[in-house]
């Protein structure tokens, strides 16, 4: 008992002591305790993110959910290469399927509904890279099927869309309820001929405002004004040349004007940004007139939107959309349209078809054709960037001891050929130059490089002589000129743009004993008379006699002029 007594004492003494200090606990809490505060934490932020998530989430899904629908809908999106430019053909590149963006699409005939992505046709060969960027850095282009995603439809308000209730649907209904002020439909095309002292008149270029849909099957642009009585369709030739011998060799283009939307075309993508519409056939191929007739007017025409503008192109040659990808790429960041394959509806609120032009690579302001003022020098400094060529001035004699000045000799194959060539190189170098002979063919990058490195351009009258454009300015052209009067064809097409360029021009006109023509005629001739006779016979007659003409010359003669070339690199 007292054993008993004893021991429950020292138990019931035992169980009032605590197995942990009240202290302790006080001071610090258990694990358990722990975890409870983080779960609670967690939660915490659980509930305050989950508002942003929900109205993320729909934006988010409503981007990626188009890019995961089938590829079997044709269109492919061209893998990024090199930028080697070819003269008619190129390596082949790997094709992936894909989508392309800035498209969209109508969710009803009546109710034209942006889609985030889409697609825009480019026919084409696998065997060439257009290499034209969108303003993502990331170039989509669709090459198979030419008649694009017909019947497809991305709605803005899809399955990945938030509950009604939810704050984003909200905020869509209270966009949707305001009405954007359409713009004042309107067609302007400026008929002005041709300058005064220039015989080659300008071609038409009409401006639509307004709603303007453009239908490349049937070749027609029309737009829409209501209130108004619709009129009779007008052909454009979207070529910046006016030539009657051009009709068959580019694709004329219909505008018109409707009185309401029945009779126009119903759309299938609408595109919040200008349209141009151009043709590259005409006379392209040659150099000349793929920089006069095309990429001249072209930069004074859509230079002003900064990349913003989508490209249709009539006769489209997919060789020389990549003999030019990078000059495209940096005019538009969107992809471009084949006008001849393309079988959608392009809805727009403004187009141009055709491009303005000026004379033969000259640039001058002017109050509706060039009102920004854009120059030559401007042109070619936007070459320079899109080559990517560094020098932006020539060598000056005496500047780096030992350094030669460079000069680039360019050899003809067909007509107007250098027949003594080596003999002029070998004067040249003999008097200080470091001399270089090559055609104007191939990879026109590598060649750009070639002649941009250069301090002297020396070539027979001819297109070898547009290759001007990538030299520095202050840079020296030397332009040889045939027999037959052809002052006014030399100062025209090269001398006066090399002056607008900023480059210092001279020029060496050959005696009728330079020319072949003195071993075809003889010398009491009107070919060695009175040229301009021939003159006056038509071009037929021109390109027949003075233009097919070679030249071989007199180095005594012509050594002077060269020393004036040295003369002009010592400033």
């Amino acid at each position: 008992m007292a054993f008993l007594v004893q021991h429950g004492k020292s138990r019931a003494v035992g169980a009032r002591k605590p197995r942990h200090g009240t202290r302790a606990a006080a001071r610090s809490p258990t694990k358990l305790e722990l975890r409870h505060r983080q779960l609670a934490v967690r939660l915490l932020a659980a509930c305050l993110l989950a508002p942003v998530l929900c109205i993320c989430a729909p934006r988010l899904f409503s981007v990626v959910l188009p890019s995961q629908l089938s590829p079997g809908n044709g269109v492919y999106p061209l893998a990024e290469g090199s930028s080697d430019d070819t003269e008619g053909a190129g390596t082949s590149r790997i094709l992936e399927k894909g989508f392309v963006d800035d498209r969209r699409r109508l969710q009803e005939p009546s109710a034209r509904v942006p889609a985030r992505l889409g697609a825009d046709p480019v026919r084409g060969s696998p065997e060439l890279d257009i290499g034209v960027e969108s303003s993502n850095s990331m170039h989509i282009t669709d090459l198979d099927n030419k008649s694009g995603m017909k019947g497809l439809t991305i709605s803005s308000t899809n399955a990945s869309s938030p509950p009604e209730n939810s704050v984003m649907s909200s905020r869509q209904s209270a966009v949707t309820d305001i009405e954007v002020p359409k713009p004042k439909s309107k067609i302007y095309c400026d008929d002005k001929s041709k300058d005064e002292g220039f015989p080659y008149a300008r071609p038409i270029i009409c401006q639509m405002s307004g709603d303007v849909r453009v239908s490349p099957e049937s070749a027609s642009v029309a737009l829409i004004t209501p209130m108004q009585q619709g009129e009779e369709g007008r052909r454009v030739t979207p070529y910046a040349r006016k030539d009657e011998s051009l009709l068959p060799l580019v694709r004329e283009v219909v505008i018109r004007a409707v009185a309401s939307e029945n009779d126009a075309p119903k759309c299938s993508i609408s595109h919040d940004v200008p349209a141009v519409i151009f043709s590259v056939g005409g006379y392209t191929r040659n150099f000349f007139h793929d920089m006069s007739d095309v990429l001249i007017p072209l930069y004074l025409t859509s230079f002003q939107y900064k990349g913003r503008v989508k490209f249709f192109i009539t006769d489209y040659k997919q060789w020389w959309v990549q003999k030019y990808k990078p000059v495209l790429r940096r005019l538009s960041h969107h992809d471009i349209i084949d006008f001849d394959s393309n079988k959608d509806v392009h809805c727009f609120q403004h187009v141009s078809v055709g491009l303005t032009r000026d004379r033969d690579l000259i640039l001058r302001p002017h109050s509706t054709r060039n009102p920004k003022g854009y120059s030559m020098l401007d042109f070619t400094r936007f070459l320079r960037h899109s080559y990517g060529l560094k020098r932006d001035r020539p060598l000056v004699l005496g500047e780096q001891p030992g350094k030669k000045p460079r000069m680039l000799i360019i050899s003809r194959r067909g007509t107007r050929k250098l027949l003594n060539l080596r003999q002029v190189a070998a004067t040249s170098r003999a008097l200080g130059f470091d001399v270089i002979v090559s055609e104007a063919r191939g990879n026109l990058k590598r060649f750009a490089t070639m002649v941009n490195s250069c301090d002297v351009l020396l070539a027979v009258h001819g297109a070898g002589l547009t290759n001007q454009v990538f030299l520095p300015p202050q840079a020296v052209v030397l332009q040889i000129v045939p027999w037959g009067k052809m002052d006014w064809m030399a100062t025209n097409f090269y001398g006066q743009p090399a002056r607008g360029m900023n480059l210092r021009y001279l020029e060496y006109h050959v005696s009728e004993q330079e020319s072949s023509l003195a071993q075809r005629y003889p010398r009491d001739h009107l070919v060695f008379k009175d040229p301009m006779a021939i003159h006056g016979q038509g071009w037929n007659a021109l390109a027949d006699i003075f233009m097919a003409q070679d030249v071989k010359l007199n180095i005594r003669r012509f050594r002077p002029t060269l020393l004036q070339v040295l003369d002009l690199l010592q400033v």
